[in-house]
């Protein structure tokens, strides 16, 4: 399948945790920002086509940008929350005339290490007999669920055998998400990702195992692991053109 995808990026956010003078989007990562890390990581893969950017309407930051290709991206305003943010990119896209049936992707802003390889598998999906699909990895660790009190203390050990790590991009059919997400949103349902919304509805979202290098930008630290992945995979890149 040769068809371009759009891909909807919610970056309305504020990032409270990076405790920074700006949203964590704008934070430096690389000599460039966050942002435009993460656009530039995603626009490699030769199959993603249109970037819907959904901001917050009070963003002082993104006129600032100089590295984006205007050709390609198109600023939405954003929602109070993520999701509501998604919602707004989809419908975006249903009225620049996207059918229904069209697959689109749904990636986190604070995510710049995102690989073409990755992509790649996940949009390899297309062709199985599932409503979409998420990048994710096996959780690796034991997992403890704590008690409800002031502790923490441990109430039990859980299982980590059919544990996941989500992650993204998650790829769905434009018209199946947005159904989903506004369903979601008006039984009052938590929708934490848009696979959380999918599965409300019963829908078979596929598990697509994905590098845990995926990380995203939360706190101070995770800036620096994302340079050094950051790094590492440009010298990657660097060594498969010398060699070609």
């Amino acid at each position: 399948m040769n068809e371009l995808l759009p891909v909807v990026i919610p970056a309305a956010g504020v990032g409270k945790r990076m405790q920074a003078d700006r949203p964590k989007q704008y934070l430096s990562l690389g000599g460039k920002t966050l942002l435009e890390q993460t656009l530039a990581q995603i626009a490699k893969h030769p199959s993603i086509g249109e970037i819907i950017l959904v901001i917050s309407p009070e963003d002082e930051y993104f006129g600032s940008l100089k590295t984006l290709d205007a050709s390609r991206v198109t600023r939405v305003d954003g929602g109070t929350e993520r999701v509501n943010s998604v919602l707004c990119g989809l419908q975006a896209l249903t009225n620049k005339g996207y059918q229904a049936d069209q697959w689109v992707l749904v990636h986190d802003a604070a995510r710049p290490c995102i690989t073409t390889a990755d992509i790649e598998s996940l949009l390899a999906i297309r062709e199985q007999a599932y409503a979409g699909g998420i990048l994710a990895f096996p959780v690796r660790d034991t997992m403890k669920q704590a008690r409800h009190n002031s502790g923490p203390s441990i109430d039990t050990t859980v299982p980590r055998e059919l544990l996941w790590h989500a992650l993204t991009p998650q790829m769905f059919r434009l018209g199946e998400l947005t159904q989903a997400i506004e369903q979601g949103l008006a039984d009052g349902h938590p929708i934490t990702d848009e696979a959380s919304a999918m599965e409300h509805m019963g829908h078979n979202v596929k598990l697509v195992n994905g590098s845990p290098t995926n990380i995203k930008v939360t706190t101070p630290s995770d800036l620096d692991l994302a340079a050094f992945y950051l790094t590492a995979m440009q010298a990657v890149s660097d060594k498969a053109h010398n060699e070609d």
